[in-house]
């Protein structure tokens, strides 16, 4: 199989789809791998690394595009990349569809294959593709706001671990799962007073066996979130809904009730985000004010350290990868039924329930189209 590697375009966007390493690996199987010109430049990884280790470097996206079987990717295709998909193609990248009616458009007319990294599941319902990026984001998102409550920047002026004689900043995490439990063990490293609040009473009990108390662990309502959230100096939003849009929970009204110059971090803004006043940002723009509340809302935070964030991807992605490429998109996902979960799109129709529902596609399920396949 021929695999290609395009450059990322999203703004800003350094993270790149493929190590050196894992052109070695595919190579070894007996792929071919090429390689977009600068690919890896974000991560300090030259066309000369790529090439040493067997990759073809080719100097437009249009030529990968073209060449490549499959085309593997950190962010969701672009419009303009959508239009290069084919029909006979598989594309392996994050998706995020339920908050990207446009995306899901250009896919569902390419005809194309596309697997998403975050529907991809394990043994135990977890979702190991996007893990590791959920953990870069839950650690970012402490070292974001912290920065953003600076007065300078907008903030209400907070150390969120004080000094001796002055309290702690609060910090409000909505959400118990990967994203939230890193943000919560960054925050606590920098002294912060810290509150959780989850649906899930065993992970609610997980957390305080884990931090031995150093968290406050409440279980997540309506009333809570109000009660919580205008006390806060620092708020993450890290709630997931495998493949469907994030819910809205906290309000307008839950924002205008906060401090000036509060933080609002929304980790789940690829998925269309938790608050009410989100909407996505980016690297070079990355907050906004909405009644005297900073917003921290971008799409691809872990682009931001894109050479720890690539590192820990492909580390995860590159033994489905090879899965894919050894025995062929369709016996892949016939014989590992997680990795089948990743089916969002075929041949014009929508396989995941959750992206179906919400942006009003008829639903094939990945088994019945494995089967027309």
């Amino acid at each position: 199989m021929k695999i290609g590697v395009p450059k990322e375009i999203k703004t800003l966007e350094f993270r790149v789809g493929m190590t050196p390493a894992g052109v070695v690996e595919l190579l070894h199987d007996g792929h071919e791998v090429v390689v977009e010109t600068n690919a890896g430049a974000g991560i300090g990884m030259t066309d000369a690394d790529y090439e040493a280790a067997g990759a073809t470097v080719l100097a437009t996206a249009e030529e990968v595009f073209a060449l490549a079987d499959m085309i593997v990717k950190v962010k969701e295709p672009q419009i303009n990349e959508c239009a290069m998909l084919r029909e006979d193609q598989v594309l392996f990248t994050y998706l995020h569809l339920a908050a990207d009616p446009a995306q899901t458009e250009g896919l569902v007319k390419s005809g194309t294959t596309a697997i998403a990294y975050e529907t991809v599941t394990a043994d135990d319902g977890s979702l190991p593709l996007l893990t590791p990026m959920s953990e870069v984001a839950g650690r970012l998102s402490i070292q974001s706001g912290a920065f953003a409550l600076q007065k300078a920047n907008g903030g209400r002026g907070v150390l969120l671990g004080g000094v001796p004689g002055v309290e702690p900043g609060k910090v409000v995490i909505i959400g118990g799962g990967v994203a939230g439990t890193n943000a919560a063990e960054m925050a606590i490293g920098l002294g912060a007073q810290v509150t959780i609040l989850d649906r899930s009473l065993p992970r609610l009990r997980e957390i305080d066996d884990q931090w031995g108390g150093r968290i406050h662990t409440v279980y997540s309502t309506r009333h809570a979130i109000d009660r919580l959230v205008p006390g806060a100096d620092l708020v993450i939003g890290a709630v997931l809904v495998a493949g469907a849009a994030a819910p809205k929970l906290v309000s307008a009204q839950n924002v205008r009730d906060m401090h000036r110059g509060a933080v609002l971090v929304d980790i789940s803004i690829d998925q269309g985000g938790c608050f009410e006043t989100s909407r996505p940002t980016t690297h070079a723009e990355p907050t906004f004010v909405v009644d005297d509340v900073v917003h921290y809302c971008v799409t691809n935070m872990p682009g931001a350290v894109p050479r720890t964030s690539t590192f820990a991807l492909t580390n995860a992605t590159l033994p489905f990868v090879k899965a894919l490429a050894n025995r062929g998109w369709r016996e892949a996902l016939i014989a590992d039924p997680h990795l089948a979960n990743g089916l969002n799109v075929h041949a014009g129709r929508i396989n995941h329930e959750a992206v179906a529902n919400e942006l009003g596609y008829a639903y094939l399920p990945s088994k019945d189209a494995l089967k027309a396949a």
